[in-house]
């Protein structure tokens, strides 16, 4: 294929086809802006698949791609004690990514972004000009563009190419198999979430068993890089039942631990979603924060484009901190608390049994908003971790 002499020209070329580049190219589309999706033809990111109301109202996600909608969460700690944190009104919803990204981009494509599968290779300048090269069907090719957005993962090419600092992000890794439901057996349960607070499943994260309809994410993850996640997760299937299931699939990636200090290059160049570190800690739940974090960078390329001040790009990041930066703090020293061994994760799995805890933690969850308006409840929380953590009570 022979490049024309002038590259074509896009405002805004979104590297990434996840949900956070899907949903930025969806906005900035529907914004009047011409859109380039580039996305590597394909991959499957691991993840569980949560979805919160409150992504299924703000992004108007359809009934088809719920898989499977789950009533509870199943805590299990390492002396294998069980406490069920029943969601109350309403569910979580379940999605597989192997179906949910590829309608993010149908959906992108039909708001008039042109979708391209291709590897992002590189960015250049020349005489005030950017242009993207990438490689498809085994040439190179580049186009011009006002904005590159890097929605390509934590170990994003674009951050690393053109964000200081970006090489550095601390990351686990995460694993997941995807399991064809047995014919009988296997201990689980299709509107049920079960998470496993186990050093032997995962010496500083956890492990879980997400319904998925017909088939089920077993995975776990880990910062550790000498622990050996397939191992833990063969060990899993086989102590629940779920090694009779047959294997459909397989896949792991790296997930970022902190959000960036800084998204953008103050000048042509902006990350989002993974690539900017946006998933929260603790839980490792990504697609509501990607999706948001990818509107919120559409907004922010859209004022740059209409101003040219590159000073506008800032405004994804501080936005987002403003929204869910208290709420990452908080799961971050949770999860540092909490997690560092197996004694804290026992005790940590009995302050679920917690009515208040419970009710809080869905109330949050589910509306992605700190509950202030219940004092009492904080306080109690606040002194039963404090007597759990200074063991002053049995778990």
């Amino acid at each position: 294929m022979t490049e024309p002499a002038e590259p074509e020209t896009f405002d805004v070329v979104v590297v990434g086809g996840g949900p956070a580049g899907a949903t930025a190219a969806t906005d900035l589309a529907r914004m009047g802006r011409r859109v380039l999706l580039l996305d590597r033809n394909g991959r499957i990111k691991p993840c569980g698949g949560a979805v919160p109301p409150r992504l299924i109202r703000d992004f108007a996600i359809p009934d088809e791609l719920i898989v499977a909608r789950i009533r509870s969460a199943r805590m299990i700690s390492p002396a294998e004690k069980r406490v069920d944190m029943p969601v109350g009104d309403g569910f979580v919803g379940m999605v597989d990514r192997e179906h949910f990204d590829p309608w993010l981009r149908r959906r992108a494509s039909l708001a008039g972004a042109e979708q391209r599968n291709g590897t992002f290779e590189r960015v250049s300048r020349e005489a005030g000009t950017t242009r993207v090269h990438y490689r498809a069907d085994g040439a190179e090719h580049r186009v011009r563009a006002r904005l590159v957005m890097g929605a390509d993962g934590a170990s994003s090419p674009v951050g690393r190419a053109e964000i200081p600092g970006h090489a550095g992000m601390r990351q686990v890794f995460a694993y997941h198999e995807i399991v064809r439901r047995p014919e009988s057996g296997g201990d689980y349960e299709g509107s049920r979430c079960d998470v496993f607070y186990q050093g032997k499943l995962s010496p500083d994260f956890y492990a879980w068993i997400f319904p998925h309809g017909d088939t089920i994410s077993v995975g776990t993850g880990s910062a550790h890089k000498g622990f050996s996640l397939r191992s833990a997760i063969r060990a899993l299937r086989a102590s629940t039942g779920l090694d009779a299931g047959v294997t459909v699939r397989r896949e792991g990636a790296p997930l970022p631990l902190k959000p960036l200090k800084r998204w953008d290059n103050g000048r042509d160049v902006l990350l989002t979603g993974d690539a900017a570190g946006i998933v929260a800690p603790a839980s490792g739940e990504g697609i509501y924060y990607a999706m948001l974090g990818g509107r919120l960078a559409a907004e922010a390329a859209d004022a740059f484009l209409r101003t040219g001040d590159a000073r506008a790009l800032a405004q994804a990041r501080r936005r987002f901190m403003k929204l869910h930066g208290r709420v990452f703090l908080i799961l971050r020293m949770m999860q540092w608390v909490w997690y560092r061994n197996d004694g804290l994760r026992e005790r940590f799995v009995s302050i679920c049994r917690d009515k208040d805890v419970q009710q809080l933690t869905w109330d949050a969850y589910m509306n992605k908003e700190l509950v202030r308006a219940k004092p009492a409840a904080h306080a109690r929380i606040f002194f039963k971790d404090l007597a759990h953590l200074f063991r002053w009570v049995s778990p």
